[in-house]
């Protein structure tokens, strides 16, 4: 069956796909539409065509698995210009969302019509690219150069009624009757000339806008090169014709295509999809009911992990020690959401519906209805073994017990309990609300159907979920520890704590290792014991500077936490080197990148030789969602294959630090990790 068909509805011919599940635009899909393009050409009686869709979405977007294989003809640019040069009206049926391709099909379409629910967008610069079948010229020629600026440099999609406000729809059509809205609306338009064909639309512009609208975004675009293009793009064609600003348009799409950005951002959209994915679970498992969830702790994380079930709609029962630490940590969530609704991003009525299914308490006891449970406390083994042996009495048969420790052994944690089984990690990012990360952390014991259910709640919250196996500090923090390991000794040796930093924010990293000590606080695991000054971070800590909430730590800070180097911790590693008597020597910005991330890609493939990771890209997947590495690089073992694991290999032993054997074993096959 074929994947377009055509229909006649009185004299207007429509055009429907139904390729589940978003209507891709791939080979048949295009094929289709250019063949009932032609036959509604080749039919006197045909006086008007509608573009629709069937399932959930008009065409979602391009089938992105082509773009490493090669597009066949017709291509996207082919069929949007034949639809725009049919001499009869052409409408689009807009529902779900008219994304990428999707929407310069329906900017190719003389009229568009959609339902309030519709959502439209140009996301192809988050695959590293520009749209590249007219939206760079079409869309500004709809909607004016700075709204277009901002939507492909943003990627983000507007809603049916800003859609409608901006001219990029011509209609709202009622939820359930877009077909026969749109149908009307084709009879309505069927004898009107000349047609409304946007690529002859003229738009006004100056270079002084353009330049403002890089002043305006450059914080958000840093880095990344398709936003950039995007805007030369525009730059250098608003005032010419149509066909010769989609030349440079399709020059422009190849250039980036072909680059290591798109290549490192395709990588990560299909690197989150298949990290959901779990070798040995079957994919129809039957999953546990998780109608309430239970957390313990209402400090910064237990209330942050609330407020994600609480925003998906489960009910949360909250459990603290003190009444004031719980009226605290509740006070904080309401003021959190109260700050989203200032903002416009929910309404106060979802404020008070969210905080209206929070159970706050003193009694662990009142947590024996709840399907999930999850510990939020102080990170020792020891009182976590305690609240989890506490759990095994209190928790209903088949309840999940999860951890949110980010190093412990969740194996010695099940222990504790009996019914290991159900118990699993479930690793948090601070703020537990806003991070999209969380890491699964599968036990020894831990039931597959546990973990399934996880994996997919996960998906309820929001979060991007990645499976780790039991080790300290699991896939994220145990690759951070050689780096940070590295960092200081790179103080010792001659390096300063901002030129450490300045190379990973040059790097792409939204802080450095140094800036985010200070934030997550210096005195996370010292000894506090002011008399064993062993090394830098325990003389930081004896002097209170623990970072940015004492307003000093590696740095000084103003009232409004904006950091400056600082003479003391000079002096304080000055001190150091003296007394160890550290060869000091000039460090390099290659020597910094050289010792702190390439012992981050080892550390990967040891996580990976040992089936801590399913795969390379979860690896990818965990640093770009939970600590900031720049999507563009694709994640550290994707970024290790653009640079070659030979070159890591050899910078490693430059400066006689460990190679993993699996990753000497990469470069001397010349193969990849993903």
């Amino acid at each position: 069956m074929s994947v377009i068909t055509t229909e006649r509805h009185g004299d207007v011919l429509v055009i429907t796909s139904d390729n589940p599940p978003v209507n891709a635009l791939g080979h048949a899909v295009r094929l289709g539409l250019q063949e009932g393009i032609q036959q509604a050409a080749g039919d006197d009686s045909v006086k008007a065509v509608v573009i629709a869709c069937k399932g959930r979405t008009f065409f979602a977007g391009a089938d992105i698995t082509e773009f490493s294989k090669g597009m066949k003809e017709p291509g996207l640019p082919t069929v949007v210009d034949a639809i725009e040069a049919l001499d009869k009206p052409v409408v689009a049926a807009i529902h779900g969302t008219a994304l990428g391709g999707g929407c310069e099909v329906a900017l190719a379409c003389h009229y568009r019509i959609g339902v309030p629910s519709a959502k439209m967008g140009l996301p192809e610069v988050k695959l590293g690219i520009l749209p590249g079948a007219g939206g760079t010229q079409r869309l500004p020629r709809v909607i004016g150069i700075p709204a277009a600026l901002g939507m492909m440099t943003g990627g983000s999609p507007i809603s049916a009624k800003q859609a409608k406000q901006a001219g990029l729809l011509d209609r709202l059509a009622g939820e359930d009757s877009l077909l026969q809205d749109a149908i009307a609306f084709a009879n309505e338009v069927a004898e009107t000339r000349p047609l409304p064909r946007t690529s002859e639309r003229t738009v006004e512009g100056n270079d002084a806008m353009f330049e403002e609208f890089r002043t305006a975004n450059a914080r958000k675009m840093r880095g990344y090169e398709a936003p950039y293009e995007i805007i030369d793009v525009v730059q250098s064609t608003w005032d010419k014709p149509y066909a010769e600003g989609v030349q440079r348009e399709r020059q422009s799409f190849m250039k980036l295509i072909m680059g290591t950005q798109s290549a490192g951002l395709r990588h990560v959209f299909f690197a989150e999809r298949k990290a959901s994915k779990i070798d040995d679970v079957p994919e129809d498992i039957k999953l546990r009911d998780i109608k309430r969830v239970g957390v313990i702790g209402a400090g910064t994380m237990g209330g942050g992990i609330s407020m994600n079930f609480l925003s998906a709609g489960i009910p949360v029962t909250i459990v603290e020690m003190q009444q004031e630490a719980l009226d605290r940590g509740v006070g904080i969530m309401r003021k959190n959401y109260e700050s989203t609704a200032k903002k416009g991003r929910i309404t106060q009525d979802q404020v008070e519906a969210a905080m209206g299914a929070l159970t706050p308490t003193l009694s662990m006891e009142d947590l024996a209805d709840c399907d999930l449970i999850i510990e939020a406390v102080y990170e020792s083994m020891d009182v976590k073994k305690d609240v989890f042996g506490k759990l095994d009495k209190i928790a209903k048969p088949g309840a999940i017990l999860a951890s949110n420790t980010s190093y412990l052994s969740i194996d010695e944690i099940a222990a504790s309990t009996s019914r290991p089984g159900d118990v699993v990690g479930m690793h948090f990012f601070s703020p537990a609300n806003i991070m999209k990360l969380l890491e699964v952390v599968r036990g020894e014991k831990t039931d597959k159907d546990v973990l399934a259910t996880v994996m997919a709640l996960s998906k309820k919250i929001r979060k991007v979920a990645v499976v780790s196996g039991v080790c300290y500090g699991f896939i994220g923090n145990r690759m951070l520890i050689p780096r940070q390991l590295e960092a200081q000794k790179l103080l010792m040796e001659g390096a300063t704590p901002s030129q450490v930093d300045k190379v990973h924010t040059d790097f792409g990293m939204p802080m450095g290792p140094f800036q985010m000590a200070d934030l997550a606080g210096v005195d996370i695991g010292w000894h506090r014991d002011p008399s064993r000054i062993e090394n830098i971070r325990d003389a930081l800590c004896a002097e209170d500077r623990w970072g940015q909430k004492k307003g000093a730590g590696f740095y000084d800070y103003d009232e409004k936490r904006q950091p400056s180097p600082s003479p003391r911790v000079a002096e304080i590693i000055d001190d150091f080197r003296k007394k160890t008597g550290a060869q000091q020597h000039e460090v390099t910005d290659e020597e910094i990148v050289a010792r702190t991330l390439y012992p981050m890609v080892s550390e990967g493939a040891k996580i990976l030789a040992e089936g801590i990771a399913q795969r390379a890209s979860d690896i990818d997947v965990v640093w770009i969602y939970g600590y900031g590495w720049p999507p563009y690089r694709g994640g550290p073992m994707f970024w290790a294959d653009t640079i070659g694991a030979r070159t890591v290999v050899e910078g490693l032993e430059k400066y006689g630090l460990e190679v993993a054997p699996l990753l000497r074993e990469k470069a001397e096959k010349g193969e990849r990790f993903n």
